[in-house]
């Protein structure tokens, strides 16, 4: 039981003793009201279970919420989202002090002092902080009932043990998350064979050479962050990069934009191209594969990346309640994150792709509203989409080719012009201006997909910096019942960062009856 609140600093050091300890005692924080019944349990304290909740808490329902981890917020914090922004800032440094060694004011580029592995530890030093102020925030602001530290078992659909304790409630909430799916070629399990969580727990040597298994985000920006330190990296991909399944609307100029870049910056993409084998005795040598001839290639590194992909983490819950999954084991539900078993929501990874943040906070409050008696749909098969380089790589809505398949007329408006791409240093603004004076062929690329007869903005891509925050409200602005039209892009007021571009090339239109493109 709770007899006092932890202030963030206890907590900090509670959740560093529990991760060094695997013998470490749960973390109660209940009410000592005796037997309660829960409106609901949320078995999975991750982003959908903190968030969804934390807004049951508010909708005055009481939620208890138990997770294995001495900490809140799931692997984001811990392996994921947070480490890999860390190391994409510090390619996109790492990028420009490359491009710029030794000119303006900036000193000759040492890549002995580009580290990997310091990275790492910088990370692994530093997370702590924010799983102490989620459990601080999520204990003595939002007043949810938690336990931490210990694995729950779900016994049926309104029973849960936990902690030597059986807890009941009226409803069950499942985010247990994903895992990433193990590379299965011989020599899968030698040291130096890591994926995005392993990575920050068991890099101890500095790697030289990377080899990443994979065509996907996690391929191109672990990718990119490993080449701009120095470490030459090599993608091995069965199907094109950036077309694998979980990915959203990718435009083909943007991804030939984005590779030609990776290239360019030492980076060896191979598509068409599949893994045999891992080599090595004591560690890994090299990677076997064969490539689109059929012919066998051993690629020399010291680290291979596997960027293959996750699998939802269902067997158990499958196995004690009866849920219905689909092929890749995820659980299946409705719009309202109800599964097939009455009183049973699942939220998250478990529930499949698209493995984002976004899509396990708003699923987290879907289930509570429904909880609590509102019904509310969430569908997130539409939704704005990033990825990072050594650039930030954002996009909303239709690609132009998507475009194309669907309407009639289709007008396309980007920077810089179609057959021109490297002759004018534009799109330009913060991040890219120095590339732009000195080279523009570095300051990215940008455009707009319109219906030409209804003038109605079907999509925006964009290759740069300081776009990806404005997407999330022109994704609100495409998805209005009344969408959003050139003629009011146009009509907006410009401030002087990137998606200020849109507005601009807009406005150069807009006042033409028939549309063209620019």
């Amino acid at each position: 039981m709770t007899d006092h609140y932890l202030d963030n600093a206890e907590w900090q050091a509670a959740i560093a003793d529990a991760l060094e300890r695997p013998d470490s005692e749960p973390m109660f924080n209940l009410r000592d009201d005796g037997d309660v019944v829960y409106d609901a349990i949320w078995v999975g304290g991750g982003a959908a279970g903190r968030f969804g909740s934390a807004y049951l808490r508010a909708m005055g329902k009481r939620p208890l919420v138990i997770d294995r981890w001495p900490f809140l917020g799931g692997s984001c914090p811990h392996q994921a989202c947070v480490p890999h922004h860390l190391f994409s800032e510090a390619a996109a440094l790492l990028d420009r002090s490359r491009w710029f060694s030794g000119e303006l004011f900036f000193p000759e580029f040492d890549e002995s002092r580009a580290s990997i592995l310091d990275l790492v530890k910088l990370f692994r030093a530093g997370r702590g902080s924010a799983h102490a102020f989620m459990n601080w925030q999520t204990q003595s602001q939002l007043e949810v009932e938690f336990i931490l530290n210990a694995t729950a078992e779900v016994v049926d659909r309104n029973t849960v043990r936990a902690a030597g304790r059986t807890f009941t409630a009226e409803n069950l909430v499942l985010g247990i998350g994903a895992y990433q799916k193990p590379l299965t070629c011989p020599g899968a399990e030698l040291p130096g064979v890591l994926d995005w969580a392993t990575l920050v727990e068991d890099l101890d040597e500095e790697p030289t050479r990377c080899v990443i298994i994979g065509g996907g985000k996690v391929a191109v920006e672990y990718g990119s962050f490993f080449q701009a330190t120095g470490c030459h990296t090599t993608i091995v991909s069965r199907s094109p990069i950036l077309r694998t399944p979980s990915l959203h609307h990718v435009d083909e100029g943007i991804r030939r934009y984005l590779l030609e870049g990776m290239r360019l910056r030492g980076m060896t993409l191979m598509e068409g191209t599949s893994l045999i084998a891992v080599e090595g005795d004591d560690r890994v040598t090299g990677a076997r594969v064969r490539d689109p001839d059929g012919r066998e290639i051993t690629l020399e590194c010291d680290l291979v990346f596997n960027a293959t992909g996750e699998r939802a983490n269902s067997d158990a819950v499958v196995a004690a309640l009866g849920l219905q999954t689909g092929s890749a084991g995820e659980i299946l539900v409705d719009s309202r994150m109800r599964t097939n078993v009455e009183g049973v929501y699942a939220v998250g990874d478990l529930i499949g792709p698209p493995m984002e943040m976004f899509k396990a906070r708003k699923c987290g409050m879907a289930a509570a509203r429904n909880i609590a008696g509102e019904p509310w749909e969430f569908d997130f098969s539409e939704y704005p989409d990033f990825l990072h380089s050594t650039y930030e790589v954002t996009w909303v809505g239709l690609s132009e080719e998507e475009a194309r398949e669907r309407y009639d007329d289709v007008t396309v408006i980007q920077m810089p012009p179609k057959g021109i791409e490297h002759e004018i240093p534009l799109p330009c603004a913060e991040g890219t201006m120095l590339y732009a004076f000195a080279r523009p062929e570095l300051t990215g690329l940008l455009k707009c997909v319109i219906d030409g007869e209804s003038r109605r903005v079907l999509g925006f891509h964009h290759i740069g910096y300081g776009a990806k925050d404005a997407f999330q409200y022109l994704d609100y602005l495409l998805r209005r019942p009344e969408g959003l039209t050139i003629d009011e892009l146009g009509e907006m007021n410009e401030l002087f960062l990137n998606p200020e571009h849109f507005i601009q090339l807009s406005r150069l239109r807009a006042g033409r009856r028939e549309l063209v493109d620019l």
